[in-house]
C-alpha cells in the first residue's frame, strides 16, 4: 500500500462537549493551517475510564464533543482542503497514563478481565468507526501507546476484524516510542505508526531499529505523534509532559530541527502529525511564555512550515 506523506497536525485533543462549536475552535484549525503547511489533521478524542483496572469506558460524557460538533469540524477540515485522520483513543480519569491499563493474563474470578475491557474497548472503536465511515475519514487510528495491552494480540486483532465490517478506510495503531519492535501483530494493520518522543542525539539509533519492523513487515509508517514541549531539558525527554523546566522556545525548535534533519534522510518515514495544536489556542501575544507542546507563535511554528513546504534539510544548533 503507497501512502502519501503526510504533513500533519494532531488538534482538538481533550476538548470537551460544545469546544469544537465555537468559532475559536475553527478559527485553530484555520491558523494551523496556514501557519504550518499542515494538509492532514488528527483529530483526537480523548474518552474515559476510571482508573487502570476499570473495564468501562465513557465516550458520551461532558468531557467528549459531541458526534454532531466532530463531524461539524471533520466537514469544516475538508471545507479548508485539509485531510482527516480521526483518532479516538482513552484516558484514564485518576490520571494514570493509559499504557499502565492491565489486567491479569488469565481470569480471576471477582477481578476485572481483558475481555471485559476490551468489549466496551470495542464498542468505543466501532462508534468512531461508523463516523469515520460516514464522513471519508483517511484513516482510523484504533489505539494509542496502550503498552500493557499491546501482548493481547488476538484481542487486538478481533477488534480490528471487528473495525473493518463497518469503516473501509485505512487503519492503524499508535505504538509508545520504542514499543515498535515488540508488538506482534502489525499485519492487521494498514499502516504502522508510532510517538516519536525521541531524545537529541537519539533518532539515528532509533530509525535503524524501526526501519527493521517496517522492513519485515513490508507496510508504511509515518510518526502520529512527536512534538517537543518549549521548556529547557524537554528536547532530552520530549515524552514527559510533567517536566518542570523554564520556558525555552528555542530548545523546542532545536527538536524539530534535529528530528527533521535524521527523518529527512529516510524515504520510508511517510510524515507526522505532529503534537499538539489546541482547539483553544493561548494568545499569540503570550507565546513566547508558553511552555507546553504548542508551537503557535514560536520558532518552532516557521521549522515545521519550512518542513512541510520545502522538505528542507536541518541540521541542529
Amino acid at each position: 500500500m503507497q501512502l502519501p506523506y503526510i504533513k500533519g497536525f494532531t488538534f482538538g485533543w481533550m476538548s470537551g462537549k460544545g469546544v469544537f462549536r465555537t468559532p475559536e475552535a475553527k478559527q485553530s484549525l484555520q491558523l494551523m493551517q496556514q501557519h504550518t503547511g499542515s494538509e492532514y489533521v488528527i483529530i483526537a478524542l480523548a474518552a474515559l475510564q476510571d482508573h487502570p483496572q476499570a473495564t468501562t469506558i465513557d465516550y458520551q460524557g461532558r468531557h467528549m464533543v459531541d458526534d454532531d460538533e466532530l463531524i461539524d469540524m471533520i466537514e469544516y477540515a475538508y471545507s479548508l482542503g485539509l485531510k482527516v485522520i480521526l483518532k479516538p483513543t482513552v484516558n484514564c480519569a485518576d490520571g494514570t497514563w493509559r499504557a499502565h491499563i492491565n489486567f491479569f493474563d488469565h481470569d480471576v474470578p471477582c477481578e476485572p478481565k481483558w475481555h471485559e475491557w476490551f468489549a466496551s474497548y470495542t464498542e468505543y472503536q466501532l462508534h468512531y468507526a461508523r463516523i469515520a465511515q460516514q464522513t471519508n475519514c483517511e484513516m482510523l487510528v484504533v489505539g494509542c501507546e496502550m503498552v500493557q495491552s499491546d501482548r493481547r494480540a488476538e484481542e487486538w486483532r478481533q477488534l480490528i476484524a471487528e473495525v473493518r465490517t463497518v469503516y473501509t478506510g485505512k487503519i492503524s495503531y499508535n505504538a509508545d516510542k520504542y514499543q515498535e519492535d515488540r508488538i506482534t501483530w502489525w499485519d492487521a494493520v494498514d499502516v504502522i505508526s508510532s510517538s516519536g518522543y525521541y531524545p537529541l542525539g537519539h533518532w539515528e539509533q532509533q530509525l535503524d531499529r524501526i526501519e527493521a519492523v517496517v522492513t519485515r513487515y513490508n507496510k508504511p509508517f509515518f510518526f502520529v505523534e512527536a512534538g517537543c514541549p518549549s521548556r529547557t531539558g524537554s528536547a532530552h525527554i520530549p515524552n514527559d509532559w510533567s517536566w518542570d523546566g523554564e520556558v525555552n522556545v528555542e530548545e523546542q525548535q532545536n527538536f524539530y530541527k534535529e528530528m527533521f534533519s535524521h527523518v529527512q534522510q529516510r524515504d520510508w518515514v511517510r510524515g507526522f502529525g505532529l503534537w499538539d495544536w489546541s482547539a483553544e489556542l493561548y494568545p499569540e501575544a503570550e507565546a513566547l511564555t508558553d511552555n507546553g507542546y504548542g508551537v503557535y507563535g514560536k520558532p518552532a511554528q516557521q521549522t515545521i512550515l519550512d518542513f512541510y513546504t520545502h522538505h528542507q534539510v536541518f541540521t541542529s544548533s
